[in-house]
């Protein structure tokens, strides 16, 4: 495997992990002290958010350690 492939996957990793911290962030911005049924439904929209970005980011993690075992240890 070259090393652009292993790049790619990185980066892709890379992407993906600064999307869910910034998913993070939004989901924590919307704890304020706003307590109302809308407030509360705003964050929770964004921890559904923040979950859908961990999964992709776990996903994209799990492929570049496939392709650095891979192209390290050649299983």
């Amino acid at each position: 495997m070259d090393t652009s492939t292993l790049d790619a996957l990185r980066l892709a990793y890379k992407q993906a992990t600064d999307l869910w911290v910034n998913a993070i962030r939004a989901e924590e911005a919307l704890a304020t002290a706003d307590h109302s049924v809308v407030a509360w439904e705003h964050w929770d929209t964004a921890g559904f958010a923040e979950e859908d970005a961990r999964s992709k980011a776990k996903r994209a993690r799990d492929a570049y350690k496939d392709a650095l075992r891979e192209a390290n240890l050649g299983i």
